[in-house]
């Protein structure tokens, strides 16, 4: 213990008369350690930390699969599945809605769920104020209760007294019954919580809407419940061969269930990117050290020379590192907060599950202290036994100068080198994410976004089903909205262009062979729009002719496909000859009726319905012969369409003042937000490559200004001798371009195997993209040349005599 205070007292006096070395190396740790810092918070809250619920690996999501891909659950199963099953100690299902709240100036939209009254018990959810729903709450006419948010429950004016009061919601008055306490429900999507009631009509199986969760009891695997759902759904599809047969369930942890596989894989990515910058940071460092390792000889030959062995010396010099490094680590704990809190500023909505609390907790200070230790040792090792190892009476005979042997040059050399292939790797994958960006900007999105407003309006439950009526509601709304001066078009539709069609339709080809098995069917999406949508959004015919305001319930039944929908399934046929047969859909029931065939009259160009990666068949029906309660509207303005905002809502109140706007935002919004989680991964990644391309760049600068201080005798000789200064230049700037390009040799297969990793997250980019490869491999080479020209100059500008007099 006495000589480790004594070593941490020496280093603290060696590091304070080296203020600008120390300095340097607390700055370039401090940018690594903290942006690791702020991208593991990121990680461990979304990937790695429990869920903040009691119990949180019991908690389960059971979803209906068909074949290999995962669906909702109807409710007739749901109540089957509860009834049936023995490995939970509760099911609760749940589904969002939006609910019109009245206030004293204009109606609020507020996002929430239906659920049913078991769900927050099963959760473990607490109650600052009142409690969750009551089992017989979950019963038609004893439903009109609601939980708020503690964060909805703040935005209402933080009553304390709030439970037992009244709040009038889709124009009926709910009782308020609790108020949850501060967690992960105030940075989701939904803000309060209504019981969710099954009405007869809906107690089927074939509309599969909800969303379904579950505890398993005590001791119970994940192998077991999945088991023992097999058996309950294989008994349910026995009695309902029609609707059941060929459908399962799937069990899986409810912990980033939602969280899609392309993002764990980019934080995963984001993780190793910022490994590769504490990489390169930890390398500059060491060539910091070296560099101040040889002008220390004459000291350390002494002190060896006085009895110190290498084993002392190297721990000394050890210590001095870890030193270091636990400064810049300090450093690096206020960079990471602070970068922290401006990717949290910059994060698109919805990019983490709200379970994820991203806070400078107790695991991730934890590994900034590993990850600080771990680089002080990395870029401490290699220094120290250099240094320990030096020859006094060699050392002390040529005054210092024979201490800078070949073998520590050839070792700051080979860091360089290092640095330059770490650096190249990460510019390559910000390259790859450029260029995949780019190519997602320059998708044919099939529409024209310029000049469209688009809105959704969510009618309450409680408005009449009756088609005559809800045709008659959005005629007179359309009609209003398009009264507007300034309104070019105006239409309404179930699903909302880039943001994908409201409902996913089995059906068949009229006169081809029927499926034994209906789960075998082929699906697509399926849209109700009226006659202006085409118009409206701009979107082109290929073939046939859109709807008309004749396309009504007492007309025949017609359909439009799109491209994708013709290359899919109707390949080598004419669409227009062709029919599809859906089941009906009967409007605001979850309830499917028979079979119906829509004869296809029009063919037109996909719209990008699913984000701009995937295919998206479609099939379109004239919203007129199935009219919908809840749709969408999207309105093309001759003006800027966001100014438009206002008057276009009066003209909604004007026929239905108890209804809000649900998130008006211009077409060209609506693009940006479906681009959003790329543009920022884009960022992330080019931040961290321009701190490694800094840090590279200064790692050579100072490689070959501590070179041409060494050789600067040498350099004044050959200068007395003749030698240009455009000679001295170039033979500087040789010797860090055969660095370089060395380093780009080796950098070019780590950046396949980058590309490889980033694969699945590319759009239209191989692992070896070339384009990007290559740009990224001239900007590094400018950035070394630049490097290495400083010092090549002012080694150029010596003047021979004053140096050889010196020496």
């Amino acid at each position: 213990m006495q000589t480790l205070l004594q070593n941490l007292r020496f280093s603290l006096r060696m590091l304070a008369k080296n203020p600008g070395l120390t300095f340097t190396v607390m700055v370039t740790l401090a940018l690594g350690i903290g942006a690791n810092t702020a991208i593991f918070t990121v990680d461990y809250a979304t990937l790695l930390a429990p869920l903040p619920y009691p119990e949180p690996e019991q908690l389960v999501i059971v979803w209906s699969k068909i074949q290999t891909s995962h669906n909702g659950v109807s409710a007739g199963d749901f109540t089957d599945w509860k009834r049936q099953s023995t490995v939970f100690q509760d099911l609760n299902a749940w589904n969002g809605g939006r609910f019109n709240i009245a206030t004293k100036e204009q109606p609020e939209l507020v996002q929430g769920r239906q659920a049913t009254p078991g769900f927050f018990q099963m959760m473990g959810q607490s109650f600052s104020q009142g409690r969750g729903f009551l089992p017989e709450e979950g019963q038609d006419g004893k439903n009109h209760v609601v939980v708020l948010s503690h964060k909805l429950w703040l935005k209402l004016g933080g009553n304390p007294h709030i439970v037992g009061s009244t709040m009038p919601m889709d124009g009926a008055p709910y009782t308020v019954v609790g108020v949850l306490a501060p967690g992960p429900d105030d940075r989701a999507d939904s803000q309060l919580t209504v019981p969710l009631v099954f009405k007869p009509e809906q107690l089927n199986h074939d509309f599969h809407w909800l969303l379904v969760m579950g505890r398993l009891k005590p001791g119970v695997t994940l192998r077991q419940a999945q088991a023992d759902m097999d058996a309950v759904t294989a008994h349910i599809a026995e009695q309902y061969p029609k609707s059941d047969k060929g459908w399962g369930a799937f069990v899986e942890p409810l912990k980033n269930d939602f969280l899609p596989k392309e993002r764990k894989l980019t934080l995963w990515l984001l993780l190793g990117a910022v490994g590769f910058v504490l990489l390169i940071a930890c390398v500059n460092v060491a060539n910091l050290l070296l560099a101040r390792s040889m002008t220390r000889q004459k000291e350390l030959a002494v002190r060896s020379a006085l009895g110190a062995t290498p084993r002392t010396i190297f721990i000394q010099l050890l210590t001095e590192s870890v030193m270091l490094a636990l400064m810049g680590g300090v450093l690096g704990i206020g960079v990471g907060y602070a970068m922290l809190a401006g990717l949290t500023a910059v994060m698109p909505e919805g990019t983490l599950p709200s379970e994820a609390d991203l806070r400078l907790n107790l695991p991730v200070l934890l590994f900034t202290l590993l990850a600080t230790s771990f680089a002080g040792l990395l870029f401490g090792c290699v220094p120290s036994w250099y240094s320990s190892r030096v020859d006094p009476a060699e050392t002390l005979k040529e005054g210092g100068r024979s201490g800078t042997g070949v073998g520590r040059h050839r070792l700051r050399r080979i860091l360089v080198v290092a640095e330059f292939t770490l650096a190249l790797a990460l510019l390559a994958g910000a390259g790859l994410a450029i260029h995949s960006f780019w190519n997602l900007l320059r998708v044919d999105l099939g529409i024209h976004t310029d000049h469209v407003l688009t809105f959704s309006l969510p009618v309450p439950d409680s408005r009449p089903k009756e088609p005559d009526k809800i045709i008659s509601y959005y005629r007179q709304m359309l009609a209003s909205i398009r009264a507007v001066p300034g309104v070019s078009g105006a239409t309404a539709m179930t699903g909302l262009p880039l943001q994908g069609t409201y409902f996913g339709m089995p059906f068949t080809i009229a006169g081809k062979p029927a499926y034994t098995d209906p789960s075998q069917r082929p699906g697509a999406g399926f849209q109700m729009v009226t006659p202006e949508y085409f118009k409206t959004f701009g979107i082109r015919l290929t073939g046939g002719r859109e709807f008309n305001e004749q396309d009504t319930a007492s007309s025949v039944k017609v359909a439009m496909v799109n491209e994708d929908f013709v290359n899919k399934f109707l390949k080598g046929t004419d669409p227009l000859q062709q029919r599809v047969v859906v089941e009906q859909l009967i409007p605001g029931v979850t309830k499917l009726g028979p079979a119906v065939e829509w004869q296809i009259v029009g063919v037109y160009r996909t719209v990008r319905n699913r984000g701009f990666r995937e295919e998206t068949p479609e099939i379109t029906i004239p919203f007129w012969q199935i009219p919908w309660p809840q749709a969408s509207v999207g309105v093309r303005t001759a003006e800027e369409p966001g100014t438009m905002t206002r008057s276009i809502a009066a003209a909604v109140h004007a026929i239905d003042p108890q209804i809000a706007l649900d998130e008006p935002k211009t077409l060209d919004a609506v693009r940006d937000d479906v681009l959003a989680n790329d543009r920022f991964t884009v960022i992330l990644f080019v931040s961290f490559a321009i701190v490694a391309l800094l840090l590279a760049a200064l790692g050579i600068y100072g490689v070959m200004s501590f070179s041409v201080a060494q050789r600067s005798h040498e350099i004044a000789l050959r200068m007395a001798l003749g030698a240009t200064r455009n000679r001295v230049v170039a033979l500087v700037v040789q010797e860090g371009v055969i660095l370089v390009l060395v380093g780009l040799g080796f950098g070019l297969v780590g950046a396949y195997f980058v590309g490889r990793a980033m694969r699945s997250t590319l759009f239209g980019v191989g692992a070896m993209d070339f384009s990007a490869f290559g740009a990224v491999g001239l900007i590094l080479v400018i950035a070394a040349l630049l490097a290495c020209w400083l010092p090549a100059r002012r080694a150029a500008s010596v003047e021979p005599m004053r140096v050889l007099r010196t020496e």
